[in-house]
């Protein structure tokens, strides 16, 4: 059975790649605004932009291989 931080280093390390891969994320967010009278109401979508940096993805992954090939210590009992 493999330690629960070997499967976060693995994690990480998957998280870091997508990271690395992808540099940014949209997303629409839509609003109901009256028009300039109050007779009507428009639908209006805005986008949204959350850019990755690089370096975070760069991060997560050395904190990945760490976590992942750290050695297991056998404790006695």
């Amino acid at each position: 059975m493999r330690p629960a931080y070997s499967v976060a280093g693995m994690l990480l390390i998957m998280l870091g790649i997508l990271a690395l891969s992808i540099h940014s994320v949209t997303y629409f967010s839509h609003e109901q605004t009256t028009g300039p009278l109050g007779f009507f109401a428009f639908d209006v979508s805005r986008p949204h932009t959350i850019f990755i940096n690089p370096i975070a993805g760069l991060v997560a992954v050395a904190i990945g291989l760490v976590l992942t090939l750290t050695p297991r210590h056998h404790t006695a009992v």
